[in-house]
């Protein structure tokens, strides 16, 4: 691994790929070994059948997790073919983890989720999402849900850089909304998407509070990293995060009116 994080070209990646694969073909081979012993019926008469049982199935989903890793290595280095994000898997410990990549920037392994908020500070909605769909894809998608839930579009509303296009534009305005504020314009005018520029700087600097919200999140209620395994564990400590601010913000604007 280190060799493969430290390669100058390609051609040394991969040798050093190669070398590792000879390794864990061996662990494969040493692992179904195992799972053969495991299943003996020769343990039934000392009471360790059930418990062996477990550990087998435990070290069949493994390996079914690392075939799929060897395969996926196999196309991608050594045959040079281009393997889709949906079929990859980069943990065989978190198996459901997507490849998030923002931009240009760092990629990173998780879920990605969209968060909409509104005057009062609290969460008004999380999406957890699978894979990484791009932002201009979701835009439709978080003002129906809002719909949805509130019963109405929103008048105004103001989105990250990332939902901007025209497509997303007309839709929104389509729905009656009023003023859309993308936070990058790529391409469009600020009197396309609000009344005036006066108008556009508002709901601007409105999302930018919003971003402080989502750092609030992050900072102190664990939204910057899931520490519980599985899928239905990541979903249910980011609703714990969300549901968390929300009490606090409720207790908050409690104690400053009856003050």
């Amino acid at each position: 691994m280190m060799g493969v994080m430290n390669a100058k070209n390609k051609k040394v990646r991969k040798q050093q790929y190669q070398d590792l694969l000879k390794i864990t073909h061996k662990v494969v081979s040493y692992t179904q070994h195992v799972i053969s012993l495991l299943e003996d019926p020769a343990l039934i008469s000392l009471g360790l059948f059930d418990s062996a049982q477990n550990r087998a199935d435990e070290l069949r989903e493994i390996l079914l997790l690392t075939e799929k890793g060897i395969d996926q290595t196999t196309r991608r280095v050594i045959n040079g073919e281009s393997v889709p994000a949906s079929e990859k898997i980069v943990s065989i410990f978190e198996p459901d983890t997507d490849i998030i990549k923002k931009d240009n920037r760092d990629i990173f392994y998780g879920h990605k989720i969209c968060l909409s908020g509104g005057a009062s500070n609290l969460i008004t909605d999380c999406l957890i999402l699978d894979g990484n769909p791009a932002d201009t894809d979701l835009t439709e998608k978080m003002l129906d849900r809002h719909k949805d839930i509130y019963g109405h579009y929103s008048l105004k509303t103001a989105l990250d850089g990332g939902f901007a296009s025209k497509p997303n534009l007309e839709a929104a305005k389509d729905k009656g909304i009023k003023d859309v504020c993308f936070a990058k314009k790529r391409g469009l005018k600020e009197e396309d998407m609000c009344r005036s520029t006066w108008v556009y700087k508002r709901p601007r600097r409105f999302r930018a509070g919003i971003e402080s919200g989502i750092s609030w999140l992050k900072r102190c209620f664990g939204l910057t990293r899931c520490t519980w395994k599985s899928l239905e564990s990541f979903r249910s400590y980011v609703w714990t995060s969300i549901v968390s601010a929300n009490l606090l913000t409720l207790a908050r604007s409690e104690v400053f009116a009856d003050s």
